[in-house]
């Protein structure tokens, strides 16, 4: 299994960015995906996440309405739409998958996590 993170870069305040996440060694449309960010001094957080078989999507308080995640089960890709942009939004930013459905409660909590792809570095200009 791997995750490939890609679409990262440097914003200004507002502006918007598309994070995409490549997958192979599994069909991803079983699979619960998510992305986490991780600032430095701050603990690595849950964004967003897509369960599996069909599962809803779910996002984090401080990105909801902002963020979009989505998945494209024929490409075996997630993405991540980020607009209206905040500096507080500056992280490194990582995809990671479970092989099953999860429950909500336990979406955006990174010990659920069975594979992490390497990290994409979004920063957000004030």
């Amino acid at each position: 299994v791997q995750l490939q993170a890609s679409g990262g870069g440097l914003v200004q305040t507002g502006g918007s960015l598309r994070l995409s996440c490549a997958a192979s060694g599994f069909t991803s449309d079983s699979y619960t995906m998510a992305w986490f960010r991780s600032a430095p001094g701050k603990e690595r957080e849950g964004v967003s996440c897509i369960r599996g078989r069909g599962g809803g999507s779910y996002y984090k308080t401080s990105v909801r309405g902002r963020f979009t995640m989505s998945r494209d089960n024929a490409k075996n890709m997630v993405y991540l739409q980020m607009n209206s942009l905040k500096p507080e939004d500056t992280a490194v930013y990582y995809c990671a998958a479970v092989p099953r459905s999860i429950i909500v409660g336990i979406c955006l909590d990174g010990e659920s996590y069975n594979y992490w792809g390497q990290g994409t570095q979004v920063t957000v200009s004030s």
